[in-house]
C-alpha cells in the first residue's frame, strides 16, 4: 500500500505539559504509519525500486495504439500504459538521437556542449570521464548499472576509437558497470557489437578499420546499387553490409559483423541474462533499442506483418521487445519493485535514407499523431513522444497532462533513491518525481527547450516559440512557412502549430525570446 507523510506545523503557545506533548508525538507517529506518503519519501523508507528505462529510437507520438494509432497494434506497450501512467505531455529534449541521449544521462541541454549533434562513426566519447550522470549517481546509491543497445555517444579519445584495442573511455567510465552496444547507429559503420571495452568476436588477424574514404576500392551503394536488397534515397551509399548501404566506410572485422535482423534478439538476450544475474539487488538497466531507426530491417518473423512496410514491422519488433522485458520482470518476481520508464529519443521520420515502404505503405497511419513535424524539427512532433511510467502498487494507472522530459530523469530518479546530486551536476534536469509517480498535486515542468537541428523551440505553459537559424530552413519532416525567423503558437488551442501568432502577439514573442536567451546563457536548475 502506498504510504504518505504529513508534516505538521504547531503555531502559537508552546506546549508545556509533557503528557500533551507525548500524546501529540504518538498521534503523529500513528498517522505516519497509516496514511499515504508522497513519492519523494519512498527512498527514505528503504523502498529503492529497480529502474528500467526503455528508450525507443524515432518512435512517434502516434506510432503506438495506446496513443491513438489505429493502423497498427502494440499490445505490449499498451499493457505497460494500462498498468501505468501515460503522459500526454511527455517529451525528449531534442529531435535527434545523440543530443537526447546526452541530455538523458547528463541532465544538461546538449546545446551547451559543442559537438553533441548527430555523432559520426568515428566519434570519441562525448561524455567525459568524471562527468556526473544518471548512471554514476545510481551506482553511488548502490545500484548495479548496465546499458544494452544503441549508444551513439562516442567511444575512446584522441583521433578516434581504437576499434582493435581498448574502447575507452565509454559507458564504464561514466557510471555503467557493463555495456553491450551498437556503438553508433545501424546506418553508420561499423556493424559490430561492443562489450565493455572491446569489439565482440574480433579476429586480430582481420583488423577493423573505420573511416570516411573508401580504403580498398570496395563496392559501394553507388557503384553496386543494383545489388542492394534495400535501395537508398539519399546518403547511405558508402560501405555495403548485409546488402544495405551505410554511412561511412569500414573494412576487416568480418567475424565480428552482425545481421540487422538479429539486433533486437541480441538486445533482449543480453538484457534477460543481465536481469537474471542482478534481480536480487537494486539495478538500473538502460535498454536502448535501435528500433525503429533506419535501416529498418527487423527479424524475418516480423517482416510483412504490419502492412505498413518495414517501418511498421520495426514497430512490432520494438513492441515485442517491450513484452519480453515485462515478462522477464514478472517471471523474476520483481514487478512490484520495478519502476519502468518508456520513452523515445525523438519523433518520427518516414524517408530517412532508404526505400523501405515507410512512405508508400503509410496508408492512414499518422506517426506524429496530431502534432506537426517530427525528427529534426523543433515542432511538437519532433520531441513530444510516447512517455509512460509504470510501478505496480505505487503508480496508479491513468493519464497525466503534466509536462515531463527525459532530461529530468537524472534529478528525479536521484531524488527517488535519496542520492545526493553532486554540485553543478544535472544543470537543466528538474525534479518532477511526484509527476512521474502520479502523486496527488505532483507538478511537472512549466517550461522547456525543444532542440531541433535547424531551429530551437521554447514551450512556456501553453505558449510555444520557434526560432530558426535562417529563413530558408525546411527539413525532412516539416516545411517552413514564411520568411520569418520566429514563430509563435498557442498549444492549447492550436496543438498542430498551424497558426503563427507572431504578428498579433509581439509582446509575447519578445517575452519568450528573452527567456530563451536566458536559458541558453545559464543553467536552469537552481
Amino acid at each position: 500500500m502506498r504510504q504518505s507523510m504529513f508534516i505538521f506545523t504547531l503555531c502559537g503557545e508552546q506546549l508545556r505539559r509533557p503528557v500533551i506533548k507525548n500524546a501529540m508525538l504518538c498521534l503523529v507517529a500513528m498517522l505516519s504509519c497509516v496514511c499515504p506518503v508522497s513519492g519523494t519519501a519512498h527512498a527514505a523508507e528503504g523502498n529503492r525500486p529497480n529502474i528500467i528505462v526503455i528508450m525507443a529510437d524515432d518512435l512517434g507520438y502516434g506510432d503506438v495504439s495506446c496513443y491513438g494509432a489505429t493502423e497498427i497494434k502494440t499490445p505490449h506497450v499498451d499493457r505497460l500504459a494500462e498498468e501505468g501512467l501515460l503522459f500526454r505531455d511527455g517529451y525528449c529534449s531534442a529531435s535527434t538521437c545523440t543530443p537526447t541521449r546526452f541530455s538523458f544521462l547528463t541532465g544538461m541541454y546538449a546545446f551547451r556542449q559543442p559537438g553533441t549533434g548527430i555523432a559520426p562513426p568515428n566519434a570519441t566519447a562525448l561524455i567525459k570521464p568524471g562527468t556526473p550522470t544518471l548512471a554514476s549517481n545510481l551506482k553511488a546509491a548502490g545500484y548495479a548499472t548496465a546499458v544494452i543497445g544503441k549508444w551513439h555517444l562516442g567511444l575512446g579519445e584522441g583521433d578516434g576509437p581504437d576499434w582493435n584495442g581498448q574502447l575507452n573511455p565509454g559507458p564504464l567510465e561514466i557510471g555503467f558497470d557493463t555495456c553491450f552496444l551498437l556503438p553508433t547507429t545501424n546506418d553508420r559503420v561499423p556493424q559490430v557489437y561492443v562489450h565493455d571495452h572491446r569489439v565482440v568476436d574480433l579476429d586480430p588477424k582481420d583488423p577493423l578499420w573505420v573511416g570516411n574514404k573508401n580504403p580498398d576500392g570496395q563496392p559501394t551503394g553507388i557503384t553496386h546499387r543494383e545489388t542492394l536488397r534495400m535501395n537508398w534515397t539519399h546518403g547511405h551509399n558508402d560501405t555495403i553490409h548485409n546488402g544495405i548501404g551505410r554511412i561511412g566506410f569500414y573494412s576487416g572485422g568480418h567475424a565480428a559483423r552482425w545481421r540487422d535482423e538479429d539486433l533486437a534478439d541480441k538486445w533482449i538476450e543480453q538484457s534477460i541474462a543481465w536481469l537474471e544475474d542482478h534481480h536480487k539487488e537494486p539495478f538500473f538497466l538502460f535498454f536502448s533499442s535501435h528500433d525503429i531507426h533506419v535501416p529498418r530491417m527487423p527479424h524475418e518473423r516480423f517482416q510483412g506483418k504490419s502492412g505498413l512496410g518495414f517501418r511498421g514491422d520495426a514497430i512490432l519488433e520494438f513492441d515485442w521487445s517491450v513484452g519480453q522485458l515485462l515478462d522477464t520482470v514478472e517471471r523474476l518476481g520483481i514487478k512490484e519493485n520495478t519502476l519502468i520508464v518508456l520513452c523515445s529519443d525523438n519523433g518520427p521520420v518516414l524517408d530517412d535514407g532508404y526505400e523501405d515502404g515507410a512512405v508508400t505503405q503509410l496508408g492512414n497511419h499518422t506517426p506524429s499523431g496530431p502534432y506537426r513535424g517530427g525528427k529534426y524539427s523543433a515542432y511538437e512532433g519532433g520531441t513530444r513522444t510516447p512517455f509512460i511510467t509504470c510501478w505496480p502498487g505505487t503508480i496508479q494507472p491513468g493519464e497525466s497532462s503534466q509536462m515531463v522530459n527525459t532530461i529530468d530523469l537524472p534529478t528525479s530518479l536521484s531524488t527517488l533513491v535519496s542520492q545526493p546530486i553532486p554540485e553543478s551536476a544535472f544543470p537543466d534536469s528538474m525534479n518532477v518525481l511526484d509527476a512521474l509517480l502520479g502523486t496527488p498535486d505532483g507538478q511537472g515542468r512549466t517550461e522547456m527547450v525543444e532542440q531541433g537541428t535547424q531551429s530551437i523551440g521554447l514551450r512556456v505553459g501553453n505558449w510555444k516559440l520557434v526560432r530558426y537559424r535562417n529563413k530558408k530552413n525546411t527539413g525532412k519532416t516539416y516545411t517552413k512557412v514564411g520568411d520569418g525567423l520566429l514563430e509563435l503558437y498557442r498549444l492549447d488551442t492550436d496543438p498542430g502549430e498551424k497558426t503563427n501568432l507572431v504578428a498579433s502577439h509581439p509582446e509575447k514573442v519578445q517575452e519568450l525570446l528573452k527567456r530563451l536567451e536566458e536559458i541558453e546563457a545559464r543553467p536552469t536548475r537552481q
